[in-house]
């Protein structure tokens, strides 16, 4: 015997990650009957979980029923993180943003405060949203460092004695609390719903302070042995003798980072370079300093297009790399950096070119993803339903079907 809750939860999650399917794709997704699916789906839909959404597009033959969650049965709650700015966001099915996103400062490096404030800020943002936490199904958390799945511990922030960040968090909010790394979670909303969808092998660049990695490899999130894969930024690509916040020298970051062209701009503006951009803008926050360069390479300001440039093809090389490990068919520029879109795409291109094996390249497609500096925060709310169960009584039925 088995029981029917656990494949309730399976056909929400794919209901979530599918937005409209038929009952047949599902009773194959979730490896079940269709006598079983159609049971199930019955029941969500008397239920007032899941509503007819018509009937799909012709393909030749009778055009089967799709089914959709309803944006409003459950919200997730997803936390977007890198070393100096974290948002908080409340999201319903639909992974349209219900409250937030709220943005707050809080840098993670030496920061024994750290923790307590994140989890204070979550807190506030639940209570705010109003809505009751028994229709909130988790809290999804994406942040930078070494962060192991598993025993729910950073290695690189929110140092907790070595106990579980997870366990804690759970405890503190009355939630379910999941955390994953800030790229793994980008790589993840890129794969689920983004310009990943469709692809078999993928690499998802999440640039930004960093240049993270999130890597599919035959259509599903590969993380390496204990959960650390993809630590793109720190590849030894350069003798530059800079040091990287690794504690490394040389390291890819050190030449293609925002935060290394940011310090580069202020740099020449501060030395006279002639600029549009103004000096008391560039020496504010990394934050709005970086919005304020991608603006002005967009609008045609030389000293940023050059230096976006020179970071956009220092990333190439380092894609090189992957293109020659992995073969992969789609590389995907994502996160906050892909707000400089097309002044990256061609750099990296060239970095390719020069740097790649025709034969290995020809077939590798780039792109800039449509999600953008939003994607970390669709992922936290995907890996909150990644580990969704669907909290009902227990209804027991028969093994074989």
């Amino acid at each position: 015997m088995e029981k029917q809750s656990v494949y309730r939860g399976k056909v929400i999650r794919e209901l979530y990650f599918s937005n409209t399917i038929s009952c047949a794709e599902l009773s194959e997704k979730i490896h079940r009957s269709l006598p079983l699916t159609t049971r199930i789906l019955d029941e969500l839909i008397q239920e007032g979980w899941v509503e007819e959404k018509g009937y799909a597009p012709s393909t030749g033959g009778r055009r089967p029923l799709t089914y959709s969650l309803r944006k409003d049965v459950v919200y997730l709650v997803a936390v977007s993180m890198d070393q100096f700015v974290t948002r908080v966001a409340v999201m319903d099915m639909h992974n349209n943003t219900v409250s937030g996103p709220f943005r707050f400062d809080l840098p993670l490096a030496k920061n024994a405060q750290a923790l307590s404030i994140l989890i204070e800020k979550i807190n506030e943002v639940v209570a705010g949203s109003g809505i009751a936490k028994s229709k909130i199904a988790g809290v999804g958390i994406g942040m930078p460092g070494f962060v192991d799945v598993r025993k729910g511990i950073n290695h690189s922030y929110f140092e907790n004695k070595g106990h579980s960040l997870t366990r804690l968090m759970t405890d503190k909010t009355g939630l379910p609390v999941f955390i994953e790394n800030d790229s793994s979670l980008v790589a993840l909303a890129e794969l689920r719903f983004g310009a990943a969808r469709k692809a078999k092998d993928a690499m998802i660049l999440n640039i930004g302070w960093g240049t993270g990695l999130g890597m599919v490899l035959n259509g599903e999130l590969y993380r390496g042995h204990n959960g650390l894969a993809g630590e793109f930024s720190h590849i030894p690509v350069f003798n530059n003798g800079k040091l990287c916040s690794c504690g490394k020298r040389g390291c890819l970051e050190t030449e293609s980072s925002l935060r290394v062209v940011v310090e580069k701009a202020r740099k020449a503006v501060t030395s006279g370079t002639v600029s549009h951009m103004k000096e008391e803008d560039l020496m504010a926050g990394l934050e709005q300093a970086s919005a304020v360069l991608i603006a002005a390479a967009q609008e045609g300001d030389q000293l940023a297009i050059r230096l976006l440039s020179e970071a956009g093809y220092n990333i190439g090389r380092g894609v090189a790399i992957l293109i020659h490990l992995l073969n992969p068919q789609e590389i995907i520029l994502s996160g906050r950096g892909a707000l400089a879109g097309k002044m990256l795409l061609a750099p990296i291109q060239q970095a390719i070119n020069e740097h790649c094996i025709p034969k290995l390249a020809t077939h590798t497609v780039l792109e800039t993803s449509s999600m953008g500096f939003h994607a970390e925060l669709i992922g936290a709310a995907a890996l909150v339903m990644v580990h969704y169960h669907h909290r009902k009584e227990t209804v027991v039925v028969d093994a074989t079907e």
